[in-house]
């Protein structure tokens, strides 16, 4: 079979498959972070205070469809950061009916060293490539991030 001939679908299943291993370790090595610095926040609570941090004053609506959730699950996970003291709920100064969403001072302080545990992580696997590898990498992530939604 030619390289001309090959089937695109084919090959670029096959190489997701290839891709598999080692994304689903690295997104464990991502949790195991999150884990170990905070051990009772909930993946999907992570998710919601990362997203919140990204975008201060976000309603509930507009978070629940950036992360995929529906509102009601959406309002609980809110409901427990906030009694964990992570997030805050405040009127909006644009409508009275609508309520914003914001990282309180210790949820930033734990978003900070959840990320301080992910690069020292993250460091301690990269220490075994070689300079040039992780310059690969490094290329090759930021052209698969340019992909992405």
């Amino acid at each position: 079979m030619t390289e001309e001939s090959t089937d695109p679908t084919a090959e670029l299943l096959e190489l997701a498959r290839q891709m598999s291993e080692p994304i689903r370790r690295l997104s464990v090595l991502w949790s195991r972070a999150q884990t170990r610095v905070n051990p009772q926040l909930s993946t999907q609570q992570m998710r919601v205070l990362e997203g919140v941090d990204a975008s201060p004053g976000v309603n509930l609506t507009s978070l629940a469809k950036t992360l995929d959730l529906g509102v009601p699950a959406a309002s609980r996970l809110c409901d427990r950061l906030e009694a964990a003291g992570l997030l805050d709920r405040r009127g909006s100064a644009h409508n009275r009916r609508e309520i914003t969403l914001a990282t309180t001072g210790r949820g930033r302080d734990l978003l900070e060293k959840v990320s301080a545990q992910r690069r020292s992580d993250l460091a301690a696997v990269l220490r075994d490539l070689t300079p040039r590898r992780r310059r690969e990498l490094l290329r090759a992530l930021q052209a698969l991030q340019e992909c992405l939604p």
